[in-house]
């Protein structure tokens, strides 16, 4: 059975068992800042286990995309460790309970996908007596295929919790340790844990206990790789279908053979699974970046792109493996299919940008083991390994096999404990954050019908809260969520904020400071009390900030027309890659892969307001989602369709999916004007504009300030262009003129600077102080002395505005002969308060005593002396 077909033959299984299929959730969480990124099936279910919310259903079934890296050094040197993998899984939300979880499982693995039942072993939690009975008894699993294991038992601190049951596969006793007692849990590779049934009963509390819940819940969670593995017969999760070919086609690149190198195999599975990972993470919007899941994205693309090298493969490679990936998964994640183009054109530009930092490390690492080597270290400091890792991508491997063949050791405790450091900071921030998180518990509102409606003017409170804990009442002061009946504030949503204003009851006001939604569309208000107190139940009245909204529908609006016009200059493949709409302005993220120029800006903005000033009345239409695909609707990145739309469209222009507020007619906009246009990220722009009002006093800013800069012209408003001309003409003519003098003086000097020398080996040296203007003056003075000496050694240094500089040179010979200008330029500038450094044959560096100038330029005159 192929992976695709096994995805499909559970989901299907688990339907007619009266599951509702729900399509993977992105890897991005929706609503939840404690989570960097998915990494289990049931995380995007949590409001639900939790009962915080109502489900879709009370049985649902998944099979949703994962990531992890907590232990990506692992992956390619063990058979099941990847960053990214699909997980199977069935839940119930207090429907039906172990007897079913378990037989569904035993029936599922032996009679729709055909395991010998003689090679499935299970496992379950010591006090368990309740599952060790199914499984014995109504199953009819042999007692020794039964282990009791006091790690069968899941739990991450407060929260629901309970025991669980594992499913093992006997791969045989060849893949065994050998030792009689080898059984399920065992560490080596016999018996592969194929299935794990949670049985959620308990929620833990602050204080350490485990409290019944009123509703018990199942959780299960079953490897897809890992099941593909077994069906298909193959020792590791990398032989399956689901991965093999990415190897194949990476072998094929590098010219080399699977299995016949170990250390090679282990690099081919890292491509083959960070490949998976690349495509899936910027098909759910995931770009790389230096910090969150931008961060996580650029350190597995670049361990692959690094694993690529040592196979052998040079230049770009990646983006050829995508075509790969999406042919495996694209059944499967139909995402993968849509995105396919963009995800290659930023794997393609990404892959370009690393290998020119790739080189930047290897040079820095050079310069480093060269130092090292000069005072004799045996070792590179933990330190420097870890700055090598964290700022260029190197893992340590690569930084110890290079240091390896010069003769050095790497020491890894350093290493350790500032990966250690980093690991603690990064868990600190996520565990404040998640300290924040607070999701009201609305279970008991299921059956009210909340509606949204603009043109609401009173309701009734159905619910205040307080963080998670719900209040009969707030008083002046407290912060609370509240929820009512029907509400005219329009939520956070397609990159707009949300409405402010002022909720006002018999006893109390309430100052709104946003309003949301949660997960399953419930509007929430988020903000503080501002006088007396409110109650639930009590009739309040609204004051929306109609002039904030109307500012906010008028950027929302224009980032419609934004987007549209882009796609009409740029090309097709302009997609939206984020966007914020606010009350002063809008910003629009979009992918495009190099700077958009003055004209092509200029051509948006003239496509934006044509559109503006045919006063075309919006269409704002629900429809089904299939409908409103065949009209042609974009859906805005981020957002979550439900399988009836809004559609907005500004007829002939631009067709998008939007819950957001807009104007009713393009006229309402009055103006649009582009602010800013820049790079964000590998293949991202950013563009920020203005409209309405904004754009009103942007222009007349910009006509104050030309009468001003036309006042100091000394000329006319329309002339200005004329007069700057002319005065930037005179301006270049005194500079070339200045810069003629100082070569003159330069180069009369240079007899002097030349009497600073003295003979070295199979050359002359050079260390002198220059009177010069800049580091650009100082660096041509080097090249014309170190032409002048024709072989050897120049170290030149300067003093301005009490700091110092200093520039060193060496010949190709001198180079040879042992001279290194990084090291050198080092030990002269630290002399001075300063650092630096560089290649063997130029390099420069600063100092921040300009009274050292002197001292420094005489321990770099020992430094050289001390050389070859």
């Amino acid at each position: 059975m192929k992976g695709n077909e096994l995805r499909q033959a559970y989901l299907q299984f688990f339907e007619s068992k009266g599951h509702l299929k729900l399509d993977s959730y992105s890897l991005v969480p929706d609503n939840d800042p404690s989570l960097l990124l998915i990494g289990a099936g049931m995380a995007p279910l949590k409001p639900f286990f939790t009962g915080k919310l109502v489900p879709p259903r009370t049985r649902v079934t998944t099979c949703q995309k994962c990531i992890r890296t907590g232990d990506i050094e692992n992956v390619g040197r063990t058979a099941r460790h990847h960053t990214f993998f699909e997980m199977l899984g069935n839940f119930s939300f207090g429907d039906y309970f172990k007897k079913e979880a378990i037989h569904w499982a035993w029936e599922f693995l032996t009679e729709v996908i055909k395991l010998d039942k003689n090679r499935l072993y299970v496992t379950v939690y010591p006090d368990d007596h309740e599952a060790y009975d199914i499984w014995h008894k109504e199953v009819g699993l042999d007692d020794s295929h039964i282990s009791r294991l006091e790690d069968n038992f899941w739990e991450i601190g407060e929260g629901p919790c309970g025991p669980d049951s594992e499913i093992f596969y006997d791969l045989g006793e060849e893949r065994g340790c050998g030792e009689p007692d080898c059984a399920p849990g065992c560490d080596c590779d016999r018996y592969l844990e194929i299935w794990n049934l949670v049985f959620t009963q308990f929620n833990r509390t602050a204080e350490g206990e485990y409290v019944p819940l009123a509703k018990k819940n199942i959780d299960t969670g079953a490897g897809l790789e890992r099941l593909a593995s077994v069906l298909q017969n193959k020792e590791s999760n990398f032989e399956t279908d689901l991965i093999f070919p990415i190897i194949e086609k990476a072998a094929a690149m590098a010219n080399v053979v699977y299995h016949s190198d170990a250390s090679k195999d282990v690099s081919l599975k890292v491509i083959g699974d960070h490949a998976r990972a690349i495509a899936v993470l910027i098909s759910d919007g995931v770009l790389p970046s230096n910090e969150g899941r931008g961060y996580v994205l650029r350190r597995i693309l670049r361990r692959a792109v690094r694993h690529g090298r040592l196979l052998g493969i040079e230049g770009r490679f990646l983006t050829d493996l995508m075509d790969v990936v999406v042919d495996i998964l694209g059944p499967g994640l139909p995402g993968l299919v849509e995105k396919h183009d963009f995800i290659t054109r930023v794997v393609a530009n990404e892959e370009d940008r690393f290998n020119q930092t790739l080189a930047q490390g290897l040079e820095m690492l050079s310069n480093l083991i060269s130092s090292l080597k000069a005072d004799g270290a045996d070792t590179v400091p933990g330190t420097d390994v870890f700055k090598l890792y964290d700022t260029y991508g190197f893992p340590w491997e690569l930084t110890e096999e290079i240091a390896h063949e010069a003769g050095l050791a790497i020491e890894m405790e350093g290493f350790e404990s500032a990966m250690a450091e980093q690991r603690a900071r990064a868990r600190a921030a996520r565990e404040d954050v998640d300290a924040k998180v607070a999701t009201p518990d609305i279970t008991f509102l299921a059956k009210e019908e909340l509606t949204d409606d603009e043109s609401a003017t009173e309701s009734e409170v159905l619910m205040l809260g307080h963080g998670a804990e719900c209040l009969e009442s707030a008083s002046d002061g407290t912060e609370v969520t509240l929820i009512v009946r029907t509400t005219p504030f329009h939520a956070e949503g397609g990159g707009q904020l949300g409405d402010s204003g002022f909720i006002v009851g018999p006893m109390g006001k309430m100052e709104v400071h946003t309003t949301r939604k949660l997960p399953e569309g419930t509007t929430y208000h988020v903000g503080t009390i501002v006088e007396g107190n409110l109650q639930v139940g009590d009739t309040v009245h609204f004051e929306v900030d109609t002039q904030r909204r109307l500012s906010m529908a008028r950027n929302h609006t224009a980032t419609h027309l934004l987007h549209a016009a882009l796609k009409e200059v740029l090309g097709t493949h302009v997609n939206q890659a984020g966007s914020l709409v606010m009350p002063d302005r809008l910003r629009f993220d979009f992918t495009h892969f190099s700077p958009v120029t003055a004209e092509e800006l200029q051509e948006i903005t003239n496509l934006v307001n044509g559109e503006i000033l045919k006063a075309t009345t919006l269409d704002v239409k629900e429809m089904p989602m299939d409908e409103a695909k065949k009209l042609g609707a974009m859906a805005l990145f981020g957002e979550k369709y439900g399988d009836v739309v809004r559609v907005v469209t500004v007829p002939e222009f631009s067709v998008e999916l939007c819950g957001g507020s807009h104007v009713p007619n393009t006229a309402v906009i009055g103006q649009f004007r582009i602010l800013s246009e820049g790079g964000i990220g590998s293949g991202v722009r950013r563009i920020e504009a203005v409209t309405g009002e904004a754009a009103l006093k942007l222009a007349q800013k910009e006509q104050a300030d030309l009468r001003s800069v036309a006042t100091i012209l000394k000329t006319k408003p329309e002339e200005v262009v004329t007069r700057a001309e002319h005065v930037m003409g005179e301006m270049k003519q005194l500079e070339h003129s200045l810069s003629e003098v100082r070569k003159e003086l330069v180069a009369g000097s240079l007899d002097s600077v030349l009497q600073n020398g003295f003979e070295i080996k199979g050359g002359k040296a050079i260390v002198a102080e220059v009177n010069v203007a800049d580091m650009d003056e100082l660096r041509k003075t080097a090249d014309m002395v170190r032409d002048r000496i024709g072989s050897g050694v120049v170290l030149l240094g300067m003093a301005h505005d009490g700091k110092v500089n200093f520039v060193c040179m060496a010949t190709k010979d001198a180079v040879k002969a042992g001279y290194h200008a990084g090291n050198i330029v080092k030990a002269t500038a630290q002399a001075a308060g300063g650092n630096g450094g560089g290649r063997p044959d130029m390099a420069q560096a600063g100092g921040k005593d300009a009274a050292k100038l002197a001292a420094a330029l005489q321990a770099g005159k020992e430094t050289i002396e001390t050389m070859a």
